[in-house]
């Protein structure tokens, strides 16, 4: 259980701090080249899920979000004994919800900044949050099923 917190206490902690900077420097709807035409700094108010779907259903995620942590906590109960692999997976995945959660409760918008674009392809906009829980997802898919 500690390394699930230990991660996502850190996930947390390296999102909150980047959004928080984004917020200071970068107004909203604005953008600053790191590499030009391949990686922006663009700072994004989602008020959706990923890709900015189901906009303004800002209690319906934090109630999703919520019953999620719960599954978490549970499911790595349930696991634990699978080794560190699914800890971890599930620790990425509990910070970056938890940093998505806290701004939405205090925004009512999840502040997404990392905007990158190749030969005319656009990914949207996304943050650590983001990043950890798909991280965490795969790293959980490939350790549940590769035992099989």
């Amino acid at each position: 259980m500690m390394s699930l917190l230990l991660l996502a206490a850190i996930v947390l902690i390296l999102d909150q701090i980047s959004k928080f900077i984004i917020c200071r420097i970068i107004l909203p709807g604005g953008s600053f080249p790191v590499i030009e035409n391949v990686f922006y700094l663009t700072h994004v108010q989602n008020k959706g899920a990923a890709f900015g779907l189901f906009p303004n259903q800002t209690l319906f995620f934090i109630i999703v979000t919520l019953f999620t942590i719960l599954l978490i906590l549970f499911f790595h109960q349930r696991i634990s004994k699978e080794g560190s692999s699914p800890s971890w997976a599930l620790g990425l995945i509990l910070g970056g919800a938890l940093g998505n959660l806290i701004d939405r409760i205090r925004l009512k918008a999840v502040i997404d900044f990392l905007d990158f674009s190749l030969k005319g392809y656009h990914w949207p906009s996304f943050n650590i949050a983001d990043s950890a829980i798909t991280i965490g997802a795969v790293i959980l898919f490939i350790s549940l099923f590769r035992k099989k």
